[in-house]
């Protein structure tokens, strides 16, 4: 019963030094996403150069996408232009950090974490895709013509409907339903992403880390790590062995670090944790090695093995260790102060997000960025012209919204397809076109990594 007493106080006390920070991030994302039209991020990532690899990584490090949610996006970015040497280095640089797990790292793990991680993930994929330019073979990349065929298709079709792509012609890169739309409509839009879309995306697995970390402080010994004690490399190695497979989102793998800090781990082998979970898991092993071939793959895992290693040596031998230690007494005597009104507040709030979450999973109902629901649209389409052809596959492999977005683009960029609704959570998809050819709509989709099933 007190294990159970310490738990809970634990997962408790560490939610409430997250929490405020958490909705911060998550707000700063929903804007980001909303304001920021999606046009920038392609635009400056082609041709084999250091300034698009840097490009790919300045743009990745802000971007609030899981190691799930950035393998479609990464993967759409190399479709529409971008270079693989700056599609590695937004593979890398992105999932490690973002606007939220930043602001969660200041929270539990102080000002010199929060700094020391967005510029290591920043170093480690400008070198990753600097490596990938100079040591894998350019070919493959997206021609001017095929862009120019992307961008054709996206403008418009002859069937008179307006695509999720389609340009507004004033630059903005807008989805159907936002073209010149006010400011209150994108606050809408952002507060339905940060608060609806993303917590559904990472909500899961914030929760996961939390309880991974209550599980490790009270359960663990302290007497468990005291093996690697002064062997920084052995402990840098078993967190590598624990954290490469398995899936760790940012946010999540924080209160994991800082409760294996406090059974003694160095704060370089924490590091190693915060850079290696996220960047890496089987799933997105499997889908860089499938798409973007084995020696990417190779200087992949590589760059991030020996890039967590290095930033973490960095952090213990050339640091003062006083910077970083200090979450661990903050960590330790938080039990023994009592919480403000307003972090309590805030945990209320996001436990009543993640009930919101969990209720849109019960009820089997997938959030929508342009606010309708898919079924809806599914039958305005199809009442609209009776002689398209409606056809329904199953998708394999999404895991978040991003994941449902860049299957719904990869399917609309083929020819004859004139409207597509995906469900995330069953995984249908619903494709109205005339004269599809579905054999293409197969292969647009496994190009972004997934598989498809009719």
């Amino acid at each position: 019963m007190d294990y159970l007493l310490n738990f809970l106080e634990e997962i408790f006390d560490l939610t409430n030094e997250m929490s405020p920070y958490l909705l911060l991030g998550f707000l700063i994302a929903g804007l980001m996403h909303a304001f920021i039209p999606s046009s920038m991020y392609h635009k400056y990532l082609a041709g084999n150069s250091v300034r698009s690899v840097l490009n790919a990584a300045i743009f990745g490090v802000p971007l609030p996408l899981c190691s799930c949610g950035v393998i479609p996006t990464a993967m759409s970015l190399r479709k529409e232009g971008a270079s693989r040497g700056a599609t590695v280095s937004f593979l890398i640089a992105t999932p490690q950090t973002g606007v939220d797990s930043i602001f969660a790292t200041y929270s539990l793990m102080g000002l010199p974490f929060a700094i020391v991680r967005p510029i290591a993930a920043l170093l480690t994929a400008v070198l990753g895709g600097v490596m990938v330019n100079n040591l894998v073979p350019a070919d493959g990349e997206a021609s001017a013509e095929a862009k120019a065929e992307h961008e054709g298709r996206t403008e418009g079709c002859s069937c008179g409907h307006d695509h999720k792509e389609q340009s507004c012609g004033c630059g903005c890169g807008s989805h159907e339903g936002h073209h010149h739309e006010g400011f209150v409509s994108k606050l809408r839009e952002a507060l339905t992403f940060g608060f609806v879309e993303m917590m559904e995306d990472i909500g899961k697995w914030l929760v996961v880390g939390l309880l991974i970390a209550g599980v490790i402080t009270v359960v663990v010994p302290d007497s468990f790590f005291v093996l690697f004690k002064g062997n920084t490399l052995m402990s840098m190695l078993l967190v590598l062995c624990i954290s490469i497979p398995m899936y760790l989102c940012a946010t999540g793998s924080i209160p994991i670090a800082v409760a294996l800090m406090m059974k003694g781990l160095t704060p370089g082998a924490a590091l190693v944790l915060l850079m290696a979970g996220p960047a890496s898991n089987a799933a997105s092993i499997l889908v860089i090695n499938k798409v973007l071939g084995r020696k990417t793959l190779l200087v992949y895992l590589a760059v991030i093995i020996s890039g967590a290693i290095g930033c973490g040596y960095l952090i213990d031998y050339a640091m003062p260790r006083a910077w970083f230690e200090s979450v661990m007494p903050v960590a330790g005597d938080c039990c023994h102060e009592e919480a403000s009104w307003f972090s309590i507040g805030c945990t209320v709030l996001l436990g009543l997000l993640l009930l919101n979450v969990l209720r849109m999973r019960l009820t089997h109902k997938s959030a929508c960025s342009c606010g309708h629901c898919h079924d809806g649209e599914g039958a305005e389409a199809e009442g609209e012209d009776d002689c398209c052809e409606t056809r329904v596959c199953h998708v394999e492999g999404m895991t978040c919204n991003h994941c449902r977005a860049n299957v719904e683009k990869a399917i609309m960029g083929v020819p004859g397809v004139e409207n597509v609704t995906v469900d995330l959570h069953s995984g249908e998809a619903r494709i109205t076109g005339d004269d599809v050819d579905w054999n293409e709509v197969t292969s647009a989709v496994e190009s972004i990594g997934f598989s498809v099933k009719w």
